[in-house]
């Protein structure tokens, strides 16, 4: 049962809006957790400098988060840069904070048809796993194939990633990229199967068009170190209407997921989600709720990772800075914490 919220005296200012540092107390366990994917903090969409792991640990642990997820790529969590010794480090100070690692996320592409890109990334996510064990971390997220993103001066970019992806794929054809793609993943689930790993497979395009290409996915590979992150937003542009419904196709296999988008505070203190789209629009978002019925039926217990992953909006032709990503960092963690209390009060869950 959700008691409600206590303010710690902490009021961060972000951004136009002041917004008091809310901690949610449930009674009982709330099975599902949710955590802070580092991505929010990596530096590619708002305009300013990334945050330190260290300093993403600390956001999370301010805020309100249970753990913390992290990009696999630099600053934050490229192989290079991370010796078995600093995994340690970080591990301990995530573990002392009580916001634990509980995932590091691959930025994977086993789609190339040339065989010397394929094999670097082969190589990339073997020092993954090595470092997601390292880390402590039970799971390492994993693409069929990502674009990438470009960094421009008023932030990130997909577009520019995304054609030279469709360029490489023109002479062979997409559908040869599916096998490329499984034979990448079979190689990877070895590599995790040895170190202790669980290898999470998102319901991300390109090459996985909807939550049924990663089921496929998953079986064809037919290894028990690769699982589900099946998440709700990418379903939802996917055209999945029937969130509950999908949530059981997945089943068991789920072990990640993340959710997404803009925050806001009402003038009666009710925080409502926006959904990013691809145009530069926001509309409500409707379907949280049903894809967390869903987690309760299946019994996930895992984590949901924030992440703010998308072009920022502008201010006088300038972008956002950190404090964007901050409010909307505290307003997801409260946006969720809220919503799981509610689906998981069967009064609340069977009237809905």
């Amino acid at each position: 049962m959700l008691r409600g919220w206590c303010s710690e005296g902490l009021t961060n200012r972000t951004h136009g809006y002041t917004v008091a540092q809310r901690v949610w107390t449930v009674e009982g366990s709330m099975t599902m957790k949710v955590g802070l994917y580092s991505i929010t903090y990596l530096g590619v969409w708002y305009r300013g400098a990334p945050l330190t792991l260290d300093q993403v640990i600390e956001r999370a642990r301010q805020y309100g988060y249970e753990g913390v997820e992290i990009d696999g790529k630099r600053p934050h969590g490229n192989p290079l840069d991370l010796s078995p010794s600093r995994c340690r480090e970080l591990r301990r100070r995530a573990d002392d904070a009580g916001v634990p690692i509980y995932a590091v996320a691959a930025n994977n592409d086993f789609s190339s048809p040339i065989p010397e890109h394929r094999e670097a990334q082969l190589a990339y996510v073997k020092e993954l796993v090595r470092m997601t064990a390292d880390l402590g971390a039970p799971v390492l997220r994993m693409f069929c194939a990502w674009p990438g993103v470009t960094l421009a001066e008023n932030g990130g970019r997909y577009d520019v990633a995304q054609r030279v992806w469709r360029i490489a794929q023109h002479e062979t054809g997409e559908a040869y990229a599916w096998d490329r793609c499984r034979e990448g993943l079979v190689e990877s689930s070895r590599w995790a199967a040895e170190h202790g790993v669980t290898l999470a497979l998102q319901n991300h395009p390109p090459v996985i068009a909807d939550y049924r290409d990663m089921l496929r996915m998953i079986a064809e590979v037919g290894s028990p170190a690769l699982k589900a992150c099946f998440d709700a937003p990418l379903a939802h542009t996917q055209g999945v209407i029937a969130m509950r419904e999908a949530a059981a196709d997945v089943g068991p296999l789920q072990v990640l997921s993340h959710f997404g988008g803009e925050y806001e505070r009402d003038t009666e203190g009710r925080v409502h989600g926006l959904v990013w789209h691809s145009d530069g629009s926001r509309t409500p978002e409707h379907f949280y709720a049903e894809f967390l019925r869903g987690m309760v039926d299946i019994g996930y217990d895992g984590y949901i990772g924030y992440e703010l992953c998308h072009p920022l909006p502008t201010v006088n032709g300038v972008t956002v800075g950190v404090e964007f990503a901050d409010l909307n960092a505290q307003l997801a963690a409260e946006y969720l914490h809220g919503l799981i209390a509610e689906v998981r009060t069967p009064a609340v869950a069977n009237s809905r």
